[in-house]
């Protein structure tokens, strides 16, 4: 979440995808979105949305717990690096095919 403060003191926009997401917030919520977008008068509610809904992908994504699996490889000094068998692999090959969807999306007419 530092991270997520320092950027909004600066000015950076990743590509957005074209499906457009609506969502519903509780009441408290959206005053703390409210009081946000009047801290960081730069940034819109929509781009502090988007912000937090990446970093929290990005911390869910860090939770997932490891598994170990099958020997990977073997280090310099012969012990085995075992793969992740857990969540992790799964969820990044699903993102990564999602990317390959919602890319190909925006190049079909849907993007800006």
């Amino acid at each position: 979440m530092k991270q997520l403060l320092e950027q909004w003191q600066q000015d950076a926009a990743a590509p957005r995808a074209a499906k457009l997401y609506e969502i519903r917030l509780p009441l408290f919520d959206a005053a703390k979105l409210a009081a946000l977008s009047e801290l960081f008068p730069g940034r819109s509610e929509e781009q502090i949305l988007t912000d937090l809904l990446s970093a929290a992908l990005d911390q869910i994504e860090a939770e997932f717990p490891y598994e170990r699996g099958p020997v990977a490889e073997v280090d310099e000094e012969g012990d085995p690096i075992y793969a992740d068998a857990g969540l992790t692999p799964r969820y990044r090959m699903l993102v990564e095919t999602y990317v390959e969807r919602l890319k190909q999306a925006n190049t079909d007419g849907g993007g800006k």
